[in-house]
């Protein structure tokens, strides 16, 4: 591996956006963490995996950590 590709590896950090998930009979939509590996601004909206493992449509408007009361408590212990 070249020195250039372990220094940048070494710089790369963790972003964290905001999904919403959805509502399945008696549970709730729920605020998720997606972890990224590319800018914010590729993501269109689409479903992804979270942190806690469902599928949530990544809300690029919101920010992580979300402040409100119906977050995946998973998603928060995992994205700290």
């Amino acid at each position: 591996m070249a020195a250039a590709d372990l220094f940048r590896m070494m710089l790369q950090t963790i972003v964290h956006a905001a999904a919403r998930s959805r509502a399945h009979g008696p549970t709730a939509a729920l605020w998720h963490a997606v972890e990224l590996h590319r800018p914010l601004a590729e993501v269109d909206g689409a479903c992804e995996l979270t942190l806690c493992g469902s599928l949530a449509r990544v809300m690029p408007d919101e920010q992580w950590p979300v402040a409100a009361s119906d977050v995946c408590p998973v998603c928060a212990a995992l994205a700290r």
